[in-house]
């Protein structure tokens, strides 16, 4: 199936029915009380986030999205059907925006959840709800209110637990496709992978991530060179980053040059990318050089994100290890999270 991640349609929520003038009419009653009901309610377009879609291809070439109007009210106090919703099934992960305005209108985190993106217009009263004492017998009634028109910007961004990033022909793939069932196209060639990837991975008893690979980012992304900025927004929901480089094509001169330019672009895309925990990984150490390049760059780096963890995703050297260090590096951000959450209440509920 096709990857699309992005698209643009309209919607249009229903308008609401138009009000009833009506009089009671029985034998012997000749002039009765107005019994007009009301107009029914337009339908209204509602977002549903659903777990079993992984793209928005279905949305790509469908231009309108339109609810059914309410029904007009009817005599006896009847009042008009609602108009039916149009339901509009997105993939987890979804965000909704306002087209002219930019104003997030919804994010989809959680399968299930639903959010109107365009509200359907209430129904017009009937003549009965405009009798009074001194009108008895009002001869007019409300029409329905229109449905509100939305131009919508739809932007999928995938939800992983763990990103993959590095430099085009790194290792990324070779990587998700050893830890885990998915089997992305694999080749000796930069931009083999023009997709994200998503994998689960299992560690431990019991437990498992979601990882994503991220296609290779290059100087520029942030800008959109090599699709960049459309990678990038993969990046944000991830709570670890494993940035993976080519330990045989380092630069002896500058091991860190590689590191220090994917680091740039994320800075460059969003600050709040560069501060998400990483793991430095040195690929293909089982190349000529590979190993000897991959300990200098161990020397060089920062120690903040020291030590760098040599692994070969061609022989699976190593591959082990580092699935349980990002494991166990999950588990503590998770922690951290709820510590995080459980401050944060305590000093609501104690300001």
């Amino acid at each position: 199936m096709k990857f699309i991640d992005e698209t643009k349609i309209r919607v249009v929520a229903g308008n609401g029915g138009p009000g009833c003038v009506s009089f009671y009419r029985a034998k012997f009653v000749r002039r009765g009380p107005p019994d007009g009901g009301n107009g029914g309610h337009g339908g209204d377009v509602v977002a549903e986030a659903d777990g079993q879609l992984t793209t928005l291809l279905d949305l790509r070439y469908r231009k309108e999205c339109k609810a059914s109007p309410g029904k007009r009210g009817a005599d006896a106090g009847c009042d008009g059907r609602r108009g039916d919703d149009y339901v509009i099934k997105v993939p987890v992960g979804t965000l909704i925006r306002e087209a002219t305005t930019g104003e997030l209108l919804a994010d989809m985190k959680t399968p299930g959840a639903r959010a109107v993106v365009a509200a359907g217009g209430r129904g017009g009263k009937g003549n009965a709800h405009f009798a009074s004492s001194t009108n008895r017998s009002p001869r007019y009634c409300q029409p329905g209110e229109p449905g509100e028109e939305r131009e919508l910007e739809i932007e999928l961004r995938l939800l992983a637990d763990v990103g993959i990033i590095g430099l085009p022909n790194a290792g990324k793939s070779t990587l998700i496709s050893v830890i885990s069932a998915v089997r992305p196209k694999i080749a000796d060639y930069p931009f083999t992978t023009l997709v994200p990837n998503l994998g689960v991975v299992s560690y431990g008893e019991g437990k498992s991530f979601v990882a994503a690979d991220i296609p290779g980012l290059i100087e520029g992304a942030h800008q959109g060179h090599g699709l960049g900025d459309k990678f990038l927004r993969h990046v944000m929901r991830t709570r670890v980053l494993v940035h993976m480089l080519d330990a045989s094509q380092l630069d002896e001169q500058d091991p860190l040059a590689a590191w220090k330019a994917i680091n740039r672009e994320m800075e460059l895309f969003d600050p709040e990318l560069i501060d998400k925990p990483q793991i430095v990984v040195a690929n293909k150490i089982d190349l000529p050089e590979g190993r000897e390049k991959a300990k200098l760059l161990s020397r060089k780096l920062p120690k903040a994100f020291r030590p760098v963890h040599l692994i070969s995703a061609a022989t699976t050297e190593g591959v082990q290890a580092l699935v349980y260090l990002i494991g166990r590096k999950l588990d503590e951000v998770r922690q951290q999270s709820e510590t995080d959450r459980d401050t944060a209440g305590a000093q609501e509920a104690n300001p």
